[in-house]
C-alpha cells in the first residue's frame, strides 16, 4: 500500500510539473475502469483545487459524477468554483437535492450568484429551493443590482466588529464566525446602524493588547465604493492600493459588503480579454476559445469584418480619384502598400499604449494636451528616421527594378514623415476621446484607426504628388 501511495506521490509530481493534466485524468479514468476507487481518492487528495479543474476538464462526462462524488469534502465545494459552467451544470443535474445543498452550503454567496447566473432557469428554482431564506434573500439583493457594478460582484460575508469591542472580544468573534466569511484579514467596524466607521487587519489585532479598544487602534480613513460603481473601478482601485479586499456602502454609507481581491482579478481578467477582442475586432465572448461554437465565432467576427470591408470602400475611393496620377509613375503607385502599412503600424502602436495607460489608470482625458505634446515629439523623431531609411532603400535597392529618381524618393518619404506623425496623433487622441464620451476606448483601437489612417495617407501622399510633379 505504501509503496503504491508513493508511486501515485511521484506520478502526480511528474505530471503537475509538465503541466499533463490530460495524462493524469487518462490515469484516474483508468482506475475507475478497474474500480480502484482508494487509488482514485489518492490521486485527487493530491492535488490542490485549481489543478483538480484542470484534470477534470480532462475526464470524460459520463465519469466526472463519479470522480467528483470521490472528492475530499473539504475540497469539492471549492473545486466546484473553479470548474466552467458547462460541467457545474452538467453536475448539479446529475445531483440529487442533498448534494446541491451540500455544495450550496460549502461556496461563499458571490461565488454563488455568479454560479446561478449562468444556470438555465429551471435549474436555478431547483438550486434556490435548498437554500435557506436569509440566503435566498442575499442572492436575490445581488442580482438586483445593475450589471458591472461593484454590487454584482460582492460577498456579504465579512466580519463585522463594534468599537466598544476589545481585542479578546475581537477574536472571539472571528474564532466563532471566521470559517463562515470569505476573509478575516480584514475586519470591518460599523456602527448601530450598520454604518462604516473603520476597519482594523488582523496584523494590528495580533499586535495589540487584549484589552485595547478596537475605536482606539482601527484606521478611520477607509476608502470605500458604492454599490452602482463599476466593477472594473473597483478592480482598479484595490490594485492601486493593494487591498485584500474593498468594503462596499449603499448611500447611506452602511456597509452591505467587500469586493475581494480575488473576484478583483477575475473582473481584470474578463475586462482584457474583452478589450484584446475588441482590438482585435471581435465580438467579445464570455466562453473560452475551444468552448465556443463555430457559428457562434462566425456571427462575433462578421459584423466588424463587414464594418471594416464597408469602410476600406473610402480608401478604394481615393485611390481611383488619384489613380490616373499615380499610374503615371509606377514606382509611386507601388509605395502605396508600404505607405498605407506604416500608417496603419505607427497608429497602432500609439492607441495600444494610451488605451492600455487609460486602463491602469495612469492617463485620463483631461491629459490630452501633454499625450499629444509627448507623441508628437516621438512621432517626428520616428518619422525622420523611418523617412531617411526609406529615402535610402528606394535610391540604393528599390531603384535595381524601378526607374527612381531623387524627387520621387523625397515624395515617398515625405509622404511618409507625415503619416506617421498623423497616425500617431489619431491612434493616441482617438481613446482619450472614446473615454471622454464614455465609450470603451478599445473600441477605436487598431481596426477603425488604420482605416482612418489609410485614407488621410493616401489624400496627404497624392496630393504632395500631384504638388511637386504636377
Amino acid at each position: 500500500m505504501n509503496e503504491e501511495r508513493e508511486n501515485i506521490d511521484t506520478m502526480i509530481d511528474e505530471f503537475i510539473s509538465e503541466k499533463n493534466y490530460d495524462e493524469i485524468a487518462w490515469k484516474i479514468e483508468e482506475l475507475l475502469s478497474e474500480k480502484n476507487y482508494r487509488a482514485v481518492k489518492d490521486i485527487l487528495s493530491e492535488l490542490n483545487t485549481v489543478d483538480l479543474a484542470e484534470v477534470f476538464y480532462e475526464i470524460e462526462d459520463r465519469r466526472l459524477p463519479i470522480v467528483y462524488r470521490l472528492l475530499p469534502k473539504e475540497l469539492a465545494a471549492d473545486v466546484f468554483v473553479e470548474m466552467d459552467n458547462e460541467q457545474q451544470e452538467l453536475l448539479l443535474k446529475k445531483f440529487n437535492d442533498k448534494e446541491i445543498k451540500e455544495v450550496l452550503n460549502g461556496l461563499f454567496l458571490d461565488d454563488t450568484v455568479d454560479i446561478l447566473e449562468e444556470m438555465p432557469a429551471a435549474l436555478v428554482k431547483r438550486i434556490l429551493k435548498q437554500a435557506d431564506k436569509e440566503t435566498r434573500d442575499s442572492i436575490n439583493a445581488i442580482l438586483s443590482y445593475p450589471e458591472d457594478s461593484a454590487g454584482t460582484i460582492m460577498t456579504t460575508e465579512y466580519v463585522s466588529l463594534k468599537e466598544n469591542y476589545t481585542v479578546t472580544d475581537a477574536f472571539e468573534k472571528i474564532r466563532r464566525t471566521g470559517p463562515d466569511k470569505e476573509t478575516i484579514y480584514t475586519c470591518y467596524v460599523t456602527d448601530k446602524s450598520r454604518k462604516l466607521v473603520g476597519i482594523v487587519s488582523a496584523r494590528t489585532l495580533l499586535l495589540s493588547s487584549p484589552d485595547d479598544k478596537i475605536e482606539d487602534i482601527m484606521e478611520t480613513n477607509v476608502i470605500s465604493v458604492d454599490t452602482h460603481t463599476d466593477k472594473e473601478y473597483v478592480a482598479r482601485e484595490i490594485q492601486r492600493y493593494g487591498f485584500l479586499a474593498m468594503p462596499v456602502v449603499d448611500k447611506e454609507n452602511r456597509l452591505v459588503g467587500i469586493v475581494t481581491v480575488d473576484d478583483a482579478m477575475d473582473v481584470l481578467r474578463e475586462e482584457n480579454n474583452e478589450d484584446f477582442s475588441k482590438m482585435s475586432a471581435v465580438t467579445p465572448s464570455d466562453k473560452p476559445y475551444l468552448k465556443t461554437s463555430v457559428f457562434k465565432i462566425f456571427l462575433n467576427r462578421l459584423p466588424w469584418l463587414l464594418l471594416l470591408m464597408i469602410s476600406a470602400t473610402f480608401t478604394g475611393l481615393i485611390i481611383s480619384a488619384y489613380e490616373d496620377s499615380l499610374l503615371a509613375w509606377p514606382l509611386l503607385f507601388a509605395c502605396v502598400p508600404m505607405l498605407m502599412d506604416t500608417g496603419g503600424n505607427a497608429g497602432s502602436q500609439a492607441s495600444v499604449t494610451v488605451i492600455r495607460s487609460i486602463a491602469l489608470c495612469e492617463t485620463y482625458p483631461k491629459d490630452a494636451f501633454k499625450v499629444i505634446w509627448k507623441e508628437l515629439r516621438v512621432s517626428v523623431m520616428l518619422g525622420a528616421v523611418m523617412s531617411i531609411v526609406c529615402f535610402g532603400k528606394l535610391m540604393l535597392i528599390d531603384s535595381l527594378y524601378n526607374d527612381v529618381t531623387p524627387v520621387l524618393a523625397f515624395i515617398v518619404s515625405l509622404a511618409l514623415f507625415i503619416t506617421i506623425i498623423l497616425a500617431k496623433l489619431i491612434g493616441s487622441t482617438l481613446p482619450l476621446l472614446a473615454k471622454k464620451i464614455k465609450l470603451d476606448p478599445a473600441v477605436v483601437a487598431s481596426p477603425f484607426i488604420t482605416t482612418i489612417v489609410d485614407a488621410l495617407s493616401l489624400i496627404i501622399y497624392s496630393n504632395i504628388a500631384l504638388a511637386m510633379l504636377g
